[in-house]
């Protein structure tokens, strides 16, 4: 997985469209390798990241979990403790 796109799911504050819409352009970005497209792939480009970004919102608010929400400091945190230590920053 790319290490750019972060789980949205079951967060406390919720998701925000503006991170689904981060995450669909970050995976966009992944699989085409395109870090931005020519014009002539552009609207393809674009049209990719709105249905990913659409799909992911579905997916997202359709889930269930009995799990409490998590913390995003905490899980930033969490992350970037992990970072740190594999990385040795």
């Amino acid at each position: 997985m790319c290490r750019n796109i972060r789980t949205l799911f079951n967060f406390d504050p919720p998701v925000t469209p503006e991170e689904i819409q981060s995450a669909s352009l970050q995976f966009v970005r992944k699989i085409t390798g395109f870090h931005k497209p020519s014009k002539a792939n552009e609207a393809a480009f674009q049209a990719a990241i709105e249905e990913i970004a659409a799909a992911s919102s579905r997916l997202i608010h359709s889930l269930e979990t009995s799990a409490p929400p998590k913390n995003r400091e905490e899980e930033s945190a969490k992350s970037k403790a992990r970072a740190a230590a594999r990385f040795g920053d």
